[in-house]
């Protein structure tokens, strides 16, 4: 040849693969609109009414403080701060408890509805009592050492 160095040149890219199948996009759920929410708000509260309406005189003050509850700890949980969700779970628990109490007084009842819920309420009363004690136990181990 007439002396020139020539170079090979080698590129650190990779060889060009076959485009893979786009991955299956998820529709993002939207938010539910105001109006949307502001009507199922009423909704509910007209059937609750209703509910009031219907029951006997004994029942409507309970349901009254229900509905009053409802309200109250939406407002009061909807304003904690996220870092203190975990220990207002905790507190949780003794009114769980109170809950396992009072179904545990109404299982023996000669009525089988009564009976019924007394044993959902002390099932999901339960779960919510030893989950609240695992997330305590979670929280607590966090400030630990090791």
């Amino acid at each position: 040849s007439d002396g020139a160095l020539t170079f090979i040149t080698t590129s650190a890219a990779p060889a060009a693969q076959p485009a893979a199948a786009a991955p299956a996009v998820k529709e993002e759920k939207q938010p539910m609109s105001t109006g949307r929410r502001l009507g199922v708000a009423f909704a509910a509260a007209a059937v609750l009414f209703a509910l009031i309406a219907l029951s006997p005189a004994a029942l409507q003050v309970h349901l009254v403080v229900f509905a009053l509850a409802i309200v109250i700890g939406y407002y009061v949980i909807g304003n904690v701060h996220h870092a203190l969700h975990t220990p207002l779970m905790s507190v949780t628990n003794a009114i769980s408890g109170i809950i396992v109490v009072g179904a545990l007084l109404q299982i023996g009842h000669h009525n089988t509805a009564i009976t019924a819920l007394a044993f959902v309420a002390i099932l999901l009363a339960s779960i919510n009592v030893f989950g609240g004690f695992a997330v305590t136990r979670r929280m607590l181990a966090m400030f630990s050492r090791s």
